[in-house]
């Protein structure tokens, strides 16, 4: 049986617990990805933050009720949006939302369904200590399977 450990990246960024959005902006820029695990002192993730989280700072809320947006461009661009020292310095903890994760010894059946159900593209994978070890994305879940089924 394949386990997430056997498809997970290994090299993983994630943000300190004490850290600001203004930090956790800077790595998603920096290094092109789309989820931060948020770690307590002892490497534990107490959450995540992602690019959704992020740029729903910069969205006006009818965006969530209306088919069509496209005529709120006229009334300001969402890119030219800079929010504010005071919500760029705050801990990231006040935009953090819970932490779904796997232990690292999770099969990919249980690793995916998981995905699934909490509507995830990217999950944390834990060690047996609880520290983060890894994520993995359905991208990396899904090829892992269909690699087997190319054999076939």
């Amino acid at each position: 049986m394949l386990k997430i450990s056997d498809c997970m990246k290994k090299n993983v960024f994630a943000i300190h617990d004490t850290d600001t959005v203004r930090d956790a902006i800077n790595l998603l820029v920096t290094h092109h990805i789309g989820l931060l695990p948020v770690l307590n002192d002892q490497g534990r993730p107490i959450g995540v933050v992602g690019l959704r989280d992020l740029l729903n700072l910069a969205l006006p809320a009818v965006v969530h009720i209306l088919d069509d947006v496209d005529f709120l461009g006229d009334f300001g661009a969402v890119e030219s949006y800079i929010p504010s020292k005071e919500i760029l310095n705050q801990p990231i903890t006040r935009l953090m939302r819970p932490s779904t994760v796997v232990r690292e010894d999770a099969g990919l059946l249980r690793a995916y369904a998981t995905m699934l159900r909490h509507d995830l593209h990217d999950l944390p994978v834990i060690d047996q200590d609880g520290r983060l070890c890894g994520i993995a994305s359905r991208v990396d879940i899904g090829t892992t399977i269909l690699t087997s089924w190319q054999k076939g």
